[in-house]
């Protein structure tokens, strides 16, 4: 007699994954190699890009990984970061976290796929069909690999990454055997002041060493899921000398002055120079179609991750009754999310044609508030789990007691908060806008399918009037406080970092760029309006809540008597 078919985290399969499958996904979802750091070069400087790349493990890298170690090692669920914030803050802004991981993975996902194409054309012209159908081709393998499991995934995960690492290793050891120039200098572009130069790095940095807390969101496929905090640990350092010394060796190889013209397809062309200039220049021309490759090689690694952690977002919320049902649907034979992979896969086709400057912009603010939003969770949740329960149970616990917890959750909300604000006013408006998209999914979603009251009544009951949880209406104000107060202060120090400081200039801007003293105008007034009607939520809702909790004392000791 065949099993029942069983659908939702409860319908997963586990997988005896080791600590050396979780390093090489964690380094494809984290890296899958230095690609990009080009940019950063000539935008901050080559001696402030390699300062960049040695502190950020140690003030973003290094706190982050210990933040998803410590949750990963206490709460090692399906789901992640949105399964920890629920825990700590509630359903609401569980799904917020949930919603800001979840979407930006299907907003950039396509950008792999778009790299990919575009890297095969350099080597081989191809027609718009040609191209179409490579999209279509590298979508359908990884998929097909997704489909099968975790496992899988982690098998080829594996191999591509050792490709990769091979990679830049010879490009660092090619690099520095024929050293001939100072790699770090100048520290910063000529007429630069430090605020320059880090404000041209710092985005790119920290896009570089993100990606950490996506491991998690497969920890309940992992039969032993206490290997993620152990192999998050080896990751770390792995990426960091993946990026710093292959660039430090590129820097030192290259004639002085070609800083300036590094590029993501650099060393593929002959106006521009990169990674793979280092190995064309000493080794011969053929290497740069090997490193070429190796390109191709690292887009597919980064989408196959990807694939497979963003694909259990709305799984999981959908199994708490927060998405539509049909996203709880698991494969009976290989007990895999598979309506989430394939809904992944067609969005990523449909978004792979388009121009990404907008969605990466509402891509990077969403990251930024799940980075915000994890250490208060942290916070929280030693509050709720001792620090002792957790070490008796032989738990990972952050080192450094409280000034350890102070600086792992300090560093990340401060960068976050940086980086947020000199990224610039268009990506600051369209991330408020972005992010403006959790609390409205929240409310529709809530509202048809019940969230987590239609299984637990009891301990999430729902609000008569407004069919939400109690506490929502809340929850709610505080959002377009935070919203608000972010938009109100933050047009004063864009004001003067874009228009006074920064010289601002229409060309200067990705997006917006004839009218950002207008929308600065905007999002001081529109700050102004949020905060006010989240003051009036906040109140209104907790007036409410003390009324509901009245009737439900009251009821009790009805029932009592």
């Amino acid at each position: 007699m065949s099993q029942p078919q069983v659908d939702g985290v409860a319908g997963l399969k586990k997988h005896d994954i080791k600590v050396s499958g979780i390093v090489f996904m964690l380094y494809c979802l984290v890296a899958a190699g230095a690609f990009g750091i080009e940019e950063m070069i000539p935008e901050a400087g080559p001696g402030m890009t390699i300062i960049l790349l040695v502190a950020f493990p140690i003030v973003w890298a290094y706190p982050i990984s210990n933040l998803v170690a410590e949750c990963g090692s206490v709460l090692p669920s399906e789901g992640g970061v949105y399964v920890w914030v629920k825990e700590a803050f509630g359903e609401f802004w569980g799904f917020q976290a949930g919603w800001w991981g979840t979407v930006s993975t299907y907003i950039t996902n396509g950008v792999y796929v778009a790299l990919v194409a575009g890297y095969v054309h350099q080597m081989i012209p191809m027609s718009d069909i040609a191209n179409q159908a490579l999209k279509i081709g590298m979508i359908l393998i990884f998929t097909i690999i997704n489909l099968m499991g975790l496992k899988e995934v982690g098998k080829v995960s594996t191999v591509l990454s050792i490709l990769i690492v091979l990679a830049f290793a010879l490009v660092a050891i090619v690099g520095f055997l024929n050293w001939n120039s100072n790699p770090i200098e100048p520290v910063l572009p000529p007429e630069y002041t430090v605020v320059d130069g880090i404000g041209g790095g710092i985005c790119i940095c920290v896009w570089m060493y993100c990606g950490y807390e996506c491991i998690s969101n497969m920890a309940g496929e992992v039969k032993n899921p206490q290997v993620i905090p152990k192999g998050l640990m080896i990751a770390m350092p792995l990426v960091a000398l993946t990026y710093v010394l292959p660039t430090l060796a590129g820097l030192a190889t290259l004639p002085a002055g070609s800083w300036e013209n590094w590029s993501t397809d650099g060393g593929f062309t002959g106006e521009t120079v990169g990674y793979a200039t280092v190995l064309t220049q000493n080794l011969g021309t053929a290497w740069g179609y090997v490193f070429l490759v190796i390109a191709i090689i690292s887009q597919c690694a980064i989408f196959n991750t990807y694939l497979a952690s963003g694909s259990r977002g709305f799984f999981v919320l959908a199994d708490d009754n927060l998405c539509p049902q049909f996203l709880v649907k698991v494969s009976r034979k290989r007990g895999v999310p598979y309506v989430g992979i394939l809904s992944l896969a067609v969005v990523t086709l449909i978004l792979a044609q388009s121009d990404f400057t907008t969605l990466v912009s509402a891509e990077v603010v969403f990251m930024l508030a799940l980075y915000i939003i994890l250490p208060l969770a942290v916070i929280k949740l030693r509050k709720k789990i001792p620090i002792e329960e957790r070490k008796a149970k032989g738990l990972y616990v952050m080192p450094g007691g409280k000034l350890g917890l102070v600086f792992y959750a300090g560093f990340p909300m401060a960068i976050a908060l940086i980086a947020l604000l000199v990224n610039g006013t268009d990506y600051l408006v369209m991330g408020l806008i972005a992010t403006s998209t959790g609390p409205i999914a929240y409310i529709i979603f809530k509202k048809l399918y019940g969230g987590m009251a239609k299984n637990d009544p009891i301990n999430y009951p729902l609000n008569k009037k407004t069919k939400l949880a109690f506490g929502d209406t809340i929850r709610i104000g505080v959002f377009l406080i935070v919203a608000g107060a972010l938009s109100f202060f933050g047009q004063f120090w864009l004001h003067w970092y874009e228009i006074d400081y920064g010289e601002w200039g229409p060309d200067d801007y990705d997006m917006m760029g004839n009218i950002i003293p207008q929308v600065l105008e905007i999002l001081k007034w529109a700050g102004l309006a949020a905060i006010i009607i989240g003051l009036i939520l906040a109140v209104f809702g907790r007036k409410n809540l003390e009324k509901d909790e009245n009737k439900m004392i009251a009821k009790d000791d009805q029932d009592v008597s």
